[in-house]
């Protein structure tokens, strides 16, 4: 199973832009902070990723404003020609 539930804020948000096929289509960073355990001790955590959403979820994400965190959804895969992972999100909800 490939699924990912991550708390972030919007930390970078690129136009809408449109694929070949006419689909809108929005990339963005999200950061995320927080504490975790591991290994039985406590860790300060911070991420920065790559994100995507397509169609209605990019139009309502491109509304949002930078910062605010929210709670996102979604599944990771390697673009065609990238060598990293990137976030595609399918809903994200207020936290």
């Amino acid at each position: 199973m490939n699924q990912l539930i991550l708390t972030a804020c919007i930390a970078e948000l690129s136009a809408v832009r449109y694929t070949p096929a006419g689909l809108p289509a929005l990339d963005l960073s999200l950061h995320h902070e927080s504490q975790q355990t591991e290994a039985g001790n406590d860790r300060q955590v911070k991420l920065v990723i790559k994100a995507v959403a397509f169609g209605a979820m990019a139009e309502r994400i491109g509304q949002h404003s930078i910062g605010k965190d929210w709670q996102f959804s979604g599944f990771l895969a390697t673009p065609r020609n990238g060598k990293y992972a990137v976030f595609h999100i399918q809903d994200f909800q207020s936290t």
